[in-house]
Order: structure tokens, then sequence, then C-alpha cells
């Protein structure tokens, strides 16, 4: 069986609302130009802090759920991930 190498994680970073904001490719495989990019249209749509989300018809409100999704990166998808002031690009 072959080996896994383990990837070194790359960090970005920038400010939103005067507080440091990171996002971590623990791939280590995305152009760090690229997440550059993804960090700064994160901070330029609102998308960090601690915000109450509710589930469609629930009566729960969930202070700083994680929110996810997905993004393309070249030619590969990744699993985007943002919690709080955090952001994490991971494989699907």
């Amino acid at each position: 069986m072959a080996e896994e190498s383990a990837a070194t994680e790359q960090v970005v970073t920038g400010t939103y609302q005067g507080r440091e904001v990171t996002l971590t490719d623990k791939t280590g495989d995305a152009p760090r130009e690229e997440l550059q990019e993804i960090l700064d249209a994160l901070i330029a749509e609102g998308r960090f802090g601690i915000a109450g989300m509710s589930n469609s018809g629930s009566a729960t409100i969930q202070i700083g759920a994680p929110e996810g999704g997905h993004i393309q990166i070249g030619e590969e998808l990744y699993r985007l991930i943002v919690t709080g002031y955090e952001a994490y690009v991971d494989r699907f």
C-alpha cells in the first residue's frame, strides 16, 4: 500500500470589521493568489462574524452555526466551510 503524504496547510488572512479573519486550505493544493481572492470576496460579502440562523420551519435559532458550500478552484471542486471568523477549504 502506498503511503499518503501529509498536505501542508496554507493560511491567508484579512480583516473584517477590525478583526483578523483567515482562510485555511487544508489540502495545501490551491494557488495562494486564488485563496486570497476567495477570502477577499467572503469579506466583501460580509460572510464572517457571529450570526443567528434558523432552519426552515424551525422555531429555534443556532448562533454561530457553520455555513457550508462548495467552490471550484481551477479544475478541482472543494468544500468551503465558514464559521465565525475562519473559513476552511477541504476536499469533498
